[in-house]
């Protein structure tokens, strides 16, 4: 009876070390599912001018995100070099990106370029909306006279439109005969599109209100292209679709030209643009 006993105990001692074995190892190491918090820590190198390298401190995660001047966070790599073609203040974050896709931590630096880049820069004006001198360089074009409207708020333009209206925003910026420009911009919507288009224009006159804009389309969205059909943000150059999205537009004149945005539908809850920009080519 007492080798009986003893035996007992011995097994019931051994499954109880085995299980505080067990849970003190979980406790230590965790389960695989959820991230510590990490140094998201980068530095930022000047290289040239508007010209710049961010690297990031540490290696004890797995992948990094990029956000430059609030444009989104994309995936990136260890460390990457930016253009910054024009003056103003940036604002530059990386996400530490562990298990799972799930963000261990955030790190930012600020930066502040001085000159804009001679050739590449913003040559558009009031293209951010940020300050009233900047929306007062554009003028609302009125198409459809109902169920169509622009508004200028929060730092940026943004058009509601039904039963198939539109209506268009314009400004003006100067050109040389012969050289080539590109055009983009920021656009976004946090519902899907209804057999709508969005479009931007070049015109060499100023659009007569009440009239219709048509020509060359330099950036598109389109439903009927395949865009625009679920909640997007981002570059038209990105976001937009179809083969008149080439963005690129050649100067037939030395003078002054019309950058126009259209956009009508059947259904536009909120389609929002931001950051338009004209910088010539190289």
């Amino acid at each position: 009876m007492i080798t009986k006993y003893i035996n007992k105990t011995l097994v019931l001692s051994s499954a109880i070390l085995f299980f505080a074995s067990c849970s003190q190892e979980s406790t230590d190491e965790g389960n695989g599912l959820i991230q510590p918090s990490v140094d998201a820590a980068f530095t930022v190198t000047k290289t040239a001018e508007n010209k710049y390298h961010l690297k990031r401190t540490y290696n004890n995660f797995i992948n990094s995100q990029w956000n430059i001047d609030g444009d989104g966070f994309v995936n990136g790599k260890n460390e990457i070099d930016i253009f910054l073609p024009d003056a103003g203040t940036y604002i530059l974050e990386h996400n530490a990106v562990g298990i799972g896709g799930q963000i261990g931590g955030t790190a930012k630096h600020t930066v502040i370029v001085p000159n804009s880049d001679p050739i590449a820069g913003n040559i558009l004006q009031g293209g951010r909306f940020d300050t009233p001198e900047e929306v007062a360089k554009w003028s609302i074009h009125t198409i459809s006279p109902t169920m169509a409207q622009w508004v200028f708020a929060n730092k940026s333009a943004t058009i509601v439109a039904s039963e198939g209206k539109q209506q268009a925003i314009y400004t003006t910026f100067n050109v040389e005969d012969g050289k080539k420009y590109a055009i983009d911009l920021v656009a976004s919507s946090k519902t899907a599109l209804e057999d709508t288009w969005f479009e931007v224009y070049v015109l060499n006159s100023m659009p007569v209100p009440g009239n219709d804009i048509s020509g060359t389309v330099y950036r598109n969205i389109n439903t009927w292209d395949g865009c625009g059909k679920s909640a997007f943000g981002g570059k038209v150059s990105a976001v937009g679709c179809g083969s008149k999205n080439t963005g690129i537009y050649t100067a037939t004149a030395t003078g002054t030209v019309y950058l126009a945005i259209k956009c009508g539908g059947k259904t536009v809850k909120g389609l929002t643009v931001d950051k338009v920009e004209v910088r010539g080519v190289q």
